[in-house]
């Protein structure tokens, strides 16, 4: 029996570590498959407050995990395969560990980014493919980089990275794009976008120095084509990872957890959600980590209530 479980281990997840093991609450963290979520896949990080230098993705996990060890928190290795939020206390299934059970339940498993599933992406994870342009936006300065997607995301990014890369080109399967139309003008007056429409990514071609450019399908004339750049950033989207939660927890229509405006709080009393589950709009490490506070502060004050309760009665 727990007093507050959380899963996850992003920025938002250990934030929320340090704040209730400082609070001797002795929350149990569940990691899952990617110990410290998306961050442990990028290289160096410039934005992150306190680092002046920069920092690697890894680095800075492993040092939050450690400052939440450090007050208290224990964390196990495991799959949650579903969860009893019915009643409290709430229970939680683990492959391999059975049931768990908790007073209060963080949800910071994060959203993961859709890639294309095409030769030489994985591998080139932090050697020139990205999915975040704020993240990586800065290390292609003065370079030619290639955005894929046709959405408002895709669009956001192509718009933002003009401001290092010396061209962009935005690239999709079909000649139309899904974005919105202010979106699509306000690129298209860009005049370091190009425009590779009709176009099927197929192969991320890379040397020892890492990406040199995107091999695409033609559309039109059936031919493939390369086109040379230093950097791919994929942009069709991300999907919540909360499929374990089988529909107990409101969210949007496209998986992401609602949180009442201003609190990590969900629609069950005692259940909180921080991170990119429940951001469509940030998802930095720095807002991950804000949310991760204010969860368990959350937490914190429903654990006091339900002790003050538990003194009355």
């Amino acid at each position: 029996m727990y007093k507050s479980i959380i899963v996850g281990t992003g920025p938002a997840g250990l934030t929320a570590a340090i704040y209730l093991a400082r609070a001797n609450l002795n929350p149990l963290v569940i990691e899952g498959p990617q110990p410290g979520g998306q961050l442990t896949t990028t290289t160096e990080i410039e934005n992150f407050p306190g680092f002046p230098e920069g920092i690697m993705g890894p680095e800075l996990m492993d040092n939050m995990r450690q400052q939440a060890e450090r007050f208290g928190a224990k964390f196990i290795t495991g799959w949650v395969n579903s969860v009893e939020l019915g009643d409290r206390p709430f229970k939680l299934h683990v492959e391999g560990m059975g049931e768990l059970v908790t007073d209060t339940l963080i949800i910071s498993t994060g959203a993961t980014a859709k890639y294309l599933g095409i030769p030489g992406e994985q591998d080139n994870i932090g050697r020139g493919v990205s999915t975040c342009a704020t993240c990586d936006g800065f290390f292609f300065r003065g370079k030619e980089i290639v955005v894929v997607g046709g959405g408002d995301s895709a669009l956001e990014e192509a718009g933002f990275l003009t401001r290092f890369a010396s061209k962009v080109t935005l690239v999709h399967r079909r000649e139309e794009l899904r974005g919105s139309k202010i979106m699509q003008e306000r690129v298209r007056d860009n005049n370091k976008v190009t425009w590779g429409l009709n176009r099927t990514p197929l192969e991320v071609v890379a040397g020892d120095r890492g990406v040199s450019g995107l091999k695409v399908l033609n559309n039109v004339t059936g031919q493939e084509e390369l086109i040379e750049a230093s950097g791919v950033f994929v942009a069709i989207g991300h999907h919540p990872n909360t499929s374990f939660l089988g529909g107990q927890i409101t969210t949007d229509t496209n998986g992401y957890i609602v949180t009442n405006p201003g609190t990590s709080e969900t629609n069950i009393p005692g259940v909180f959600a921080c991170g990119d589950v429940q951001d469509t709009r940030y998802r930095q490490a720095i807002t991950a980590a804000g949310s991760g506070c204010m969860a368990a502060m959350d937490a914190e004050k429903y654990i006091e209530s339900l002790e003050h309760s538990a003194v009355i009665l």
